[in-house]
């Protein structure tokens, strides 16, 4: 059998193909970090070596094009659906802005220095210098590591990313139309009608499928998967047609699938996953693949031009930079982040030059040069994006955190296996990021002659949450417990484990005997002070369209007031759903000013109402997606009202079709604190205002 294998180089075989790249994608990575060099750098440095043009262990044939090409659409891909919609759209002018510098500056000075001092003709010139004004996010990856993909400069540079690369690409179609002849009327009105076409599809079209398709195959996670990456190469093949080129089309089905694909769930992480181990090193590797060091060696003048391709790029890209943050008011730290992930060249740059050549316009010495300005830029950028990212993570994560941002220790009681996921997937988006709490899972199990019997049952249900939650990469703790009926299991659990809150699914059936003795809900807000969550959820979460929160009167005079807002908000950022607070206008006022100055940022209207009552009309009001969250209390408190008691009932009865949350904030009970003649003067005033 052995007899039948191809061992001499460069390896043809398959198999050994992907055995060489997987064994360079695990051990580069690993021996230069050992010398403070990024993994991104390893890997181009590894295609250098076993290159075509290195020691000639690989080809850089179809199958590691096709992977390559897959690894750039994926890195486009991330940076459109990690992207933080709420400062996307508020920096959006920003983002045009640098965009704007990035390529006139670039493009302007290559432009002057190539007709002027070299002696190039003038479409020989813009064409060489356009490449100069594009980029491609090769660092974007270890921004997104150190947990910078939110920060504003990273958020301007993918921005500007979009804006500079449409930008040389229609200035090479113009360049290629134009020596072909073909630059009139029609061409213009043609591009105009194709890029129109292709933005409304991505921007109207992809999310309503997407939305539909995650409804129909809510528990297919490897199909969802699937229908993600299609939509990504479909996204890109309409780019292409449209006359622009993939990686556009990537970006801007991140963009669409951005607030369908929460942060947290399963499904991101398995995108993260695949791209980060497997497809971007690939394109790192084929980029090293096309550096050819030896151009650097057949003469001056290949010399010459090479060295002032990648000292012009080098430094346009730093002046774009510069203006920017001096424009701006940025740090320097971030000046140097923007930089670095604007700094590289591949992809939009290699389609430049290589139309160029082919078209007869750029000649082999500017095409060799432009191979060792993709090395350069590359290694660069890598490097200032790590040391400028490191020092900036460090400083953001010394920032004084708000009080209301203590460690979550969430508790999910579990009694409906029905319910698992959905109630791991809402208490994983609830919990703060900035701690790695595990989320804890409880089964309570009566003590009788089966309660042996019933542990074994209920663990074996458990596992289910462990594996749900495994797909998440997060932790998850079991808990079990006997005790003498359920709601003295969860309070146990709850003073045992240091709970801050507890999520529980919605039970509306209530039987004779909860009449008499109380619900295990009742119990718990009798015996607790801590935030419980009480959800029924109906559509699949991602799904949300908005989050309609309706605030009590006096909820901003509670001690969990800070707490529940930032739980609204981190769910309101996880599903990218606005929220429409409705209240009292003395309420919204206090709301207003809280929900802009803490983070994170989200979008919000301000509905102000004159009674619970409204709740029965506001359904005519309600899209099948928006799901509903009750700011209730506890009796006894602040902002408890006697109305409230019956809003859970009116939503599970009227609202069949919506999801909703009833949140019973961290509060005082009154005989805690001695509250009884105040609290009772607010529930009087509460009743004569209607609320």
């Amino acid at each position: 059998m052995l007899l039948n294998i191809d061992l001499s180089l460069p390896f043809k075989e398959p198999v050994i193909i992907f055995m060489v790249v997987l064994l360079i994608i695990l051990i580069a990575p690993i021996i230069l970090e050992k010398i403070k060099v990024p993994g991104i750098v390893g890997m181009i440095l590894a295609g250098v070596l076993v290159g075509p043009n290195g020691l000639g262990v690989l080809q850089r044939d179809e199958s590691i094009i096709l992977f390559g090409t897959v690894g750039i659409l994926y890195i486009m891909f991330l940076a459109g659906l990690e992207i933080d919609m709420i400062d996307f759209k508020k920096n959006q002018k920003r983002s045009l802005v640098f965009g704007a510098l990035t390529f006139i500056i670039p493009i302007s000075i290559g432009t002057l220095v190539f007709y002027y001092l070299m002696g190039y003709e003038l479409i020989q010139a813009v064409l060489l210098s356009s490449m100069f004004s594009s980029h491609t996010l090769i660092a974007y990856p270890i921004a997104s590591r150190l947990g910078l993909s939110k920060n504003e400069a990273v958020t301007i540079t993918i921005g500007g990313t979009i804006v500079t690369d449409t930008a040389v690409l229609l200035v090479l179609a113009v360049v290629a139309g134009s020596t072909e002849g073909n630059l009139d009327i029609f061409y213009w009105v043609k591009l105009a009608v194709s890029l129109s076409i292709f933005v409304a599809i991505i921007a109207f079209v992809f999310p309503r499928i997407a939305k539909w398709f995650f409804k129909q195959v809510e528990n297919e996670k490897g199909a969802q998967y699937i229908f993600v990456l299609t939509m990504v190469f479909a996204a890109a093949v309409l780019a292409e047609i449209a006359g622009v080129e993939a990686i556009i089309g990537a970006f801007l089905a991140g963009l669409a699938l951005n607030q369908l694909i929460p942060h947290t769930s399963a499904l991101m992480n398995r995108i993260e996953f695949v791209g980060n181990n497997i497809f971007i090193p690939f394109f790192l590797i084929s980029v090293g693949m096309l550096v050819d060091l030896s151009v650097l060696f057949r003469g001056t003048d290949a010399l010459i031009i090479a060295g002032a391709i990648v000292v012009i790029a080098i430094v346009t890209k730093y002046l774009a930079a510069y203006a920017t943050q001096k424009l701006f008011k940025y740090s320097v730290l971030q000046r140097n982040l923007i930089f670095g992930l604007s700094s590289s060249h591949a992809a939009a740059t290699l389609a430049v030059v290589l139309v160029g050549f082919d078209l007869g316009i750029i000649n082999e010495d500017a095409l060799n040069g432009t191979i060792v300005l993709i090395l350069v830029t590359c290694l660069l950028s890598s490097f200032i994006t790590e040391k400028a990212g490191r020092k900036l993570a460090i400083l953001e994560s010394r920032k004084k955190p708000n009080l209301s941002d203590k460690p979550d220790r969430i508790l999910v009681p579990i009694a409906n296996p029905a319910n698992i996921e959905s109630l791991l997937d809402l208490s994983i988006m609830l919990k703060n990021p900035e701690y790695n709490e595990p989320i804890y899972p409880l089964a309570v199990v009566i003590d009788n002659e089966h309660a042996e019997e019933e542990i074994y049952k209920k663990n074996k249900m458990l596992q289910e949450a462990i594996k749900h939650a495994s797909a998440t990469d997060n932790d998850v703790q079991l808990v079990s417990k006997i005790d003498i009926n359920i709601a003295s299991g969860i309070l146990r659990a709850i003073k045992e484990l240091m709970i801050t809150e507890v999520v529980l699914g919605w039970n509306g059936k209530i039987t004779t005997r909860d009449r008499i003795f109380g619900t295990v809900l009742d119990n718990l807000l009798d015996s607790t002070d801590e935030m419980v969550l009480v959800c029924k959820i109906i559509q699949p979460l991602n799904t949300t369209t908005r989050l309609v929160v309706i605030v009590p009167t006096n909820a901003e005079l509670e001690r969990g007031f800070m707490r529940w807002i930032r739980s609204v908000k981190l769910l309101s950022q996880q599903l990218g759903a606005p929220v429409v607070f409705r209240g009292r206008k003395r309420t919204l006022n206090k709301l207003k000013s809280v929900v802009s100055e803490s983070k994170p940022a989200v979008e919000a209207q301000y509905v102000p109402y004159n009674n619970l009552n409204e709740i029965a009309t506001m359904k005519s009001e309600l899209k099948v997606d928006d799901m509903v969250v009750v700011i209730s209390a506890r009796k006894g408190t602040m902002s408890y009202n006697s109305n409230l008691d019956y809003v859970p009932r009116v939503l599970s009865r009227d609202y069949k079709d919506n999801s909703f949350i009833v949140i019973y904030p961290e509060q005082y009970p009154v005989h805690q604190n001695g509250l009884t003649s105040t609290v009772s003067y607010a529930s009087k005033t509460n009743e004569e205002e209607s609320f």
